[in-house]
């Protein structure tokens, strides 16, 4: 849009898009030229390369650190940073920094340049192990929760090595970006990798306790969490964007009037992929894939301008570094293409918000995994055990996990659309439930099968049909050998959800393999094992079934039936952050050495606070977008509507039609500017300053209210106020022009 569209009355969107051009974007047409093969990878520092480049000794080290924790020697460290550093040079690179997620839920990164002064007017280039393993940033202005003041300054990046290294292409800017924790001066955790490594360390630890307990540890020395996010996301033109100041300050629309077609007819989902939109997708490919990100999945989804992407199955280090980069990706590159990606939750209200489904498991470092249950499920005692090791910490700490989602844009979307609700619950599916079943009333004995689909026509196969249906309204189903966590928001960092999903479960089965090892001894044999193992499944099951439902998680009697059987219905993000913080949970986490109370404490602080500031942050916006752009609006309606009155009347003409729409219209502008100034007056409040959690609880049921009503109006201005003289664009024009 130019900048007289912005400013004075604009003409119809026909006639700006006429008039302004509306640009086209393809791939370049040697885009394709080189192989996918080639592309993959080429900017991570890989196994691939560290065995060409680094001595076979010091590549031995490097992977005891990274598959058995070994710690390195600063020799070896000196090694692998030279080699680093060519290899990047070679590339382009001119600088390197150390790659961190603070925990404002975003990257981090400082620059550090490779040259240095040789002392004789000249430069030398230099990268050192001790560069490489630590670092020293500013700690002073990322979030604390208190666990730092502003005076105490001092932090510490650290090298985790189970990520791998890789460069940053920008424009001609080439950077060398190591994967780190960032941590205090005090060794207290300012980050989302920290405990997140932690949690891993603890799951691996109590499954292979459990492991042993069945005699299926030979050979494993360690139980990897896996995790295969996906990502939703919606595209607008970059023009829109710019003209919106809710789009640019808060990420969403705090006003807009649903058009008369948005999602009704289903048509969006899965259809035929807009050129430019699949040609913003093929570039986002290409680079993720030069990343090493395994993307695997592009589609429309369900709300129009909406998409999705996904990536296979990796460790969950490396699975959320990897999420990290494709958020950073879908926003670098969409302004290429003349678009805006948006990750907010719910953009628009009235239709589908986007989510982040976080598909969770566990494996063994040799291949198994932990949550398959094969054919025969039921006799399977070894996955039935970590499948009630789930059922239990879900149960145990689902106020937690609800928690550990929460934000401000997330409660706008948690509840419908295919967005499960505030109600935590599992979905197992018939086969599953089936033999959960059986197993509450004594040992399970047969299981279901899906068998086969016979289509109906002979030219079409007969195809396997699963034992079980999916359930897109469940918080956390289980799809056939994984979890998926369906309420993470689609701007959120998976990195604290998979952190409490970890430990919970981690918490659950050090509580089996305790009870087991005290029926039966630390290698029991496998008679004394089913006596022993069976009766504990039977009490899991007796006392967190109430956690299974298989239904309809929005239907009205799933509330009703929740609330009876005592399961936490936490609506908002300041009734369930308390959970952070509660005493089950303090208790998981340090008897794992996850996070300490006053981390725990820390993170809470600042949950609060991010909530407030977002809220404070809409609030504010709202109030400026309606007094710059919607009254004025408004109020030129008004004018000519009433020159209209006027004029037809001066004829000697009765209107009274005319007359009643001009007086119902000034009074929806009268009830506009009370409802605004109501706002107003709530919006400044300092009641609760220097408490969070109070402020929080404030401004979800004092200041919310308001801005709903604000926005109330302001749509129903919109719908009943001229094209021409409506100063923002629309929800039709920002959803379904491509």
């Amino acid at each position: 849009m130019t900048t007289e569209t912005l400013t004075a009355p604009r003409t119809s969107a026909v006639a700006r898009i006429a008039e302004n051009g509306w640009e086209t974007h393809a791939m370049p047409e040697d885009a394709g030229a080189t192989s996918i093969e080639s592309i993959f990878g080429r900017d991570v520092f890989s196994e691939r390369v560290m065995r060409q480049r680094l001595p076979k000794d010091v590549f031995r080290a490097l992977q005891n650190t990274i598959r058995r924790g070994d710690p390195l020697d600063p020799a070896v460290a000196d090694t692998i940073a030279n080699a680093m550093k060519d290899w990047a040079i070679e590339r382009g690179a001119t600088h390197y920094t150390h790659w961190f997620q603070p925990l404002t839920g975003l990257t981090a990164e400082k620059h550090d340049s490779f040259v240095h002064p040789d002392g004789a007017g000249g430069a030398i280039v230099e990268f050192s192990g001790e560069q490489l393993v630590q670092g020293e940033p500013d700690a002073s202005s990322f979030p604390s929760g208190g666990m730092r003041a502003t005076f105490e300054a001092r932090g510490y990046t650290a090298w985790d090595a189970t990520s791998c290294v890789f460069l940053n292409r920008t424009g001609a800017s080439v950077t060398l970006c190591i994967p780190t924790v960032f941590v205090s001066w005090t060794g207290e955790a300012l980050d989302k990798k920290t405990p997140l490594l932690r949690s891993i360390e603890a799951l691996s630890a109590q499954a292979l306790r459990v492991l042993r307990l069945f005699g299926a540890a030979e050979g494993v020395s360690r139980v990897n969490t896996t995790v295969g996010a996906e990502q939703e996301y919606f595209l607008i033109d970059r023009r829109f964007h710019l003209a919106r100041p809710d789009l640019m300050m808060c990420g969403r629309t705090l006003v807009g009037a649903k058009p008369p077609k948005d999602q009704q007819l289903e048509d969006h989902y899965f259809g035929a992929i807009p050129p430019r939109v699949l040609a913003f997708m093929s570039e986002v490919d290409r680079e993720l894939y030069a990343l090493g990100v395994p993307v695997k999945t592009r589609h429309n989804e369900v709300a129009p301008g909406q998409y999705e992407i996904a990536a296979t199955f990796e460790g969950a280090n490396t699975a959320i570094d990897h999420q990290m980069l494709v958020m950073e990706t879908l926003r670098r590159v969409a302004p290429r293409h003349g678009l805006e990606c948006l990750l907010h939750e719910k953009p628009f209200a009235g239709m589908n918000g986007s989510g982040k489904h976080n598909n969770w498991s566990l494996a063994t470092d040799t291949g198994v995994n932990l949550l398959d249950p094969r054919d025969e499920a039921h006799s399977n005692l070894q996955f039935l055990t970590f499948l009630c090791a789930v059922i239990r910490a879900v149960d145990r700490h689902a106020a937690l996990l609800r928690a550990s989602v929460a934000s401000a844009g997330n409660d706008h979307r948690l509840g419908a659309n295919e967005a499960p609700p505030a109600i935590i619950s599992i979905f197992l599916g018939d086969m599953l439930s089936d033999i959960v079943a059986q197993l509450e009333s004594g040992p399970a004995t047969s299981t279901r099968s899906g068998g086969a689909l016979d289509l109906g026509a002979r030219s079409l196969p007969q195809i396997p049909r699963h034992a079980g249906d999916r359930n897109r309204t469940s918080p956390f189903a289980f799809t056939g050998n994984k979890f998926e966590f369906r309420a993470v928001g689609s701007s959120q960092s998976i990195a604290w959800p998979n952190t409490v999903l970890n430990t919970i479960v981690a918490e659950s089965l050090a509580d089996l393999a305790d009870q087991i090892e005290a029926a039966c001894g630390p290698a029991p044999d496998p008679d004394a094992l089913r006596g022993a193992v069976l009766p504990i499944l039977q009490s899991i099951v007796k006392a967190h079934k109430r956690v299974i439902f298989d239904g309809d998680n929005y239907s009205k009697a799933w509330r009703a039936e929740a609330q009876r059987r005592g399961l936490p219905h936490l609506p908002n993000t300041p009734a369930a952050l308390p959970a952070v913080t509660a005493e089950t949970t303090v208790a998981a986490f340090e008897r794992l050495g996850v996070l300490s109370r006053a981390e725990l404490t820390a993170r809470q602080t600042i949950f609060f606070e991010q909530f407030c500031k977002q809220i404070d942050i809409e609030a504010a916006t709202l109030s400026r977008l309606c007094r710059q752009f919607i009254l004025p609006s408004a109020q030129r309606a008004q004018r000519a509507l009433a020159e209209t009155v006027a004029a037809t009347e001066a004829l000697d003409q009765d209107c009274p039609e005319l007359r009643g729409a001009l007086e119902e219209y000034a009074d929806l502008v009268g009830r506009f500017i009370a409802a605004l100034r109501a706002l107003d007056d709530v919006r400044g409040s300092d009641a609760h300053a220097g408490d969070p959690a109070a402020h929080a609880a404030f401004l979800q049921e004092s200041l919310r209210p308001l801005m709903d009503d604000v926005r109330e109006l302001a749509d129903r201005l919109e719908a009943d106020t001229p094209d021409d003289l409506w100063s923002l664009p629309a929800y039709r024009e920002m959803l379904f022009i491509k």
